[in-house]
């Protein structure tokens, strides 16, 4: 996906952090090899389980349940996102120059944090739904209508996009000097987060996009499997089990990390007096969680794989086993009256 600012600021010694000596350079050659690798990994992986769950869904699934409403919504997504991932690999390939212009640029950056927090959303629904399917389970009647789901999932899409729309404005290119032993040759960079000029400007929207975004969703879904965990020991609901499971996995690999190492690294940026190696091990951290955070438009998946119901709606099983069955008594019937006429 997309790391800090797809360039490196100077060795950090823009206007960002002025007290952050001109000497603090970190080297970020290793990103042009981890991140392309990973980038690649994660569109084969996105592209191919989505359409998957997809192709299932709406080929080989007759009733929807509330918990696949919300699978395909987020599938969806993250089929999107994956489709702008070749984009990012051909850009870290080339050393961070973007020639795909600025129009992609911006929308670039803006479907990942699109698909960021769509995929936080819809599993906070996931989790509300169960939350509710478990411990009002009265209440799931009235609230699991596909239509109450579907305003739902519309509220999802419209509150993401208003959240992440802002990313359309601060995102850009920018020609930038390469500095190179003995030259010093001009490469256009694609921003993640926003130029020089107007980095203090979106500090208080990286923010607010991380509190909306992450912390709040986190907080709601921890309040949630809280009331969960005790029912579930009493019940052992299998399902549930599985469905708990997979989203804290979700939560601890993917998100967690990455906005807790952003939000420090924002910070710190305008923080004046910080120290070099602070920095350095704060930046590699954040380096490191960020296609950690892409991940999840294919750990998504997972998540429709593990949790559908054994010879449920998506199943073919039960039909293949019919037809089998039809096939098998046809041919018994032929034999005998063969037998008989013989």
């Amino acid at each position: 996906d997309v790391e800090e600012s797809s360039g490196v600021r100077n060795g950090l010694s823009s206007s960002h952090n002025s007290s952050v000596s001109a000497s603090c350079n970190i080297d970020e050659s290793y990103k042009y090899i981890f991140l392309p690798i990973c980038y690649s990994f994660t569109f084969v992986f996105s592209i191919t389980l989505n359409f998957v769950v997809l192709y299932r869904s709406f080929r080989h699934t007759r009733h929807w349940n509330a918990s696949l409403i919300y699978m395909v919504n987020l599938a969806t997504t993250d089929f999107m996102y994956g489709l702008s991932l070749p984009f990012l690999v051909a850009s870290y390939v080339m050393r961070d120059d973007w020639v795909f212009g600025d129009f992609m640029c911006r929308l670039v950056r803006f479907l990942f944090y699109f698909n960021l927090y769509c995929s936080i959303f819809f599993l906070t629904c996931i989790s509300v739904h169960r939350y509710l399917g478990i411990c009002h389970p009265m209440k799931t009647i009235t609230l699991e209508t596909k239509r109450a789901v579907k305003g739902t999932c519309v509220l999802v899409w419209i509150a993401v996009f208003a959240l992440t729309c802002p990313i359309f404005r601060f995102a850009k290119t920018q020609n930038l000097p390469r500095e190179g032993k003995g030259s010093r040759e001009m490469f256009i960079n694609c921003w993640d987060d926003a130029i020089d000029k107007e980095f203090h400007d979106y500090i208080p929207y990286g923010v607010t996009l991380h509190f909306l975004g992450f912390f709040v969703p986190f907080s709601i879904i921890a309040w949630c499997y809280s009331r969960v965990v005790l029912t579930i020991f009493r019940t052992l609901r299998r399902k549930s089990i599985k469905t708990i499971i997979t989203i804290t996995l979700l939560f601890a690999l993917c998100f967690f990390p990455f906005h807790v190492t952003r939000t420090i690294f924002l910070l710190l940026k305008v923080t004046s007096r910080v120290q070099c190696h602070t920095m350095r091990m704060v930046s590699i951290c954040y380096k490191i969680t960020r296609p950690l955070a892409s991940f999840n438009a294919w750990l998504n998946a997972l998540l429709y794989f593990l949790t559908k119901e054994k010879n449920g709606p998506c199943c073919q099983k039960p039909e293949h086993a019919q037809c089998f069955s039809y096939i098998l008594c046809i041919c018994m019937t032929l034999c005998v009256h063969i037998k008989v006429e013989y």
